[in-house]
């Protein structure tokens, strides 16, 4: 019976070693930056809810529980780091979806309810907290893809439509409520890819098709509607691999892209700085919570935010806040 306690307590030692290194690593190095917890996000646990920022305010909703998807909708105020409850989402729960914002509106659309791939769209206007609906997304219904904002229009692509992965981009323009194709991503299709948006252009790399995941990383210059190559995700970096990955979660600071947590053999933990000057990857200071996927986050002055999210069956309602400029403090 001894043995059998001890047995038991090693093996319970070694579950949470797992669930809170991933395949990220230990303990994080003193490297660039730190992190720190913040007041929990206010709704349910949850993994694939979505996130937009307008006016230092940050909105939070959809996704997944576990048992059922989500509807609910939350905004995050950083200077009193508390939440409100804000209008539910009116079109059907669901998971996986994408969000923007233009014109000092939110976007949402596209995901999964749990039957289907979904592609109408949503409207949120944050000064009377109503949503309505806008013209639907105009290529295939999916899950898994991503959205970003430039010049104040909306940009949406890639994912897996139920039977395929794809790599087509529309912009929406707020003024005409209009959606136009442009220039498909170079390089593979995929789903649970990873973006930030640094000096009017996007970034977008990561993901997975094909049963691997992807090296390529692309930049897009709304300007000229053109897709450019940049380093693969595992150049420059002594041959690493390590920034491979999917559904991960990404912001920009101060013309600098972070990549962290996501999933690759497992849940990870470690950080990346991108330097678009350089077009190279350095570590900075790895998540300092549990290890994760399908977290959502999102830049408010200077400072990258993390919330949600799974690993495994286990979902998450902790938020944490990354400060590029601070050193890593353990005790904080």
């Amino acid at each position: 019976m001894r043995n059998f306690k001890i047995n038991l307590v090693m093996a319970t030692a070694l579950l949470l070693t797992i669930l809170g290194c991933g395949g990220g690593g230990g303990t994080p190095a003193p490297t660039q930056g730190n992190w720190k917890e913040k007041s929990d996000f206010e709704g349910v646990t949850r993994s694939g809810a979505v996130a937009f920022v307008i006016s230092d305010f940050a909105y939070v909703g959809t996704g997944h529980d576990g048992k059922k998807r989500l509807r609910d909708f939350w905004r995050y105020d950083r200077k009193r780091n508390t939440w409100d409850k804000m209008a539910d989402f009116p079109g059907e729960a669901r998971n996986a979806a994408v969000a923007f914002v233009a014109a000092g509106k939110g976007y949402v659309g596209t995901g999964y309810d749990g039957d289907k791939q979904l592609k109408d769209f949503w409207e949120y206007d944050p000064a009377m907290n109503k949503w309505k609906p806008i013209s639907d997304f105009p290529g295939a219904a999916r899950l898994g893809a991503l959205a970003f904002s430039l010049n104040d229009e909306g940009y949406v692509g890639t994912g897996n439509d139920g039977g395929r992965n794809l790599k087509d981009f529309y912009k929406f323009n707020p003024s005409s409520g209009s959606w136009k194709k442009v220039a498909s991503m170079g390089g593979s299709k995929r789903q649970g890819a990873f973006h930030f948006v640094i000096g009017g252009k996007a970034y977008v790399g990561g993901g997975l098709h094909n049963g691997r995941h992807k090296e390529d990383f692309w930049e897009y210059d709304p300007a000229k509607d053109l897709w450019s190559e940049k380093n693969d995700l595992n150049k420059k970096n002594s041959g690493s691999r390590d920034i491979l990955r999917q559904y991960a979660s990404s912001f920009s600071i101060k013309g600098a892209g972070y990549l962290t947590l996501g999933k690759r053999s497992g849940t990870l933990l470690d950080t990346w700085k991108y330097d678009p000057a350089k077009d190279e990857w350095k570590k900075a200071t790895a998540f300092e919570g549990i290890a994760r996927e399908q977290a959502v986050s999102f830049t408010i002055e200077d400072l990258g935010y993390i919330t949600t999210g799974r690993n495994i069956n286990t979902r998450f309602d902790d938020i944490w806040v990354f400060n590029p400029s601070e050193k890593f403090n353990k005790d904080d």
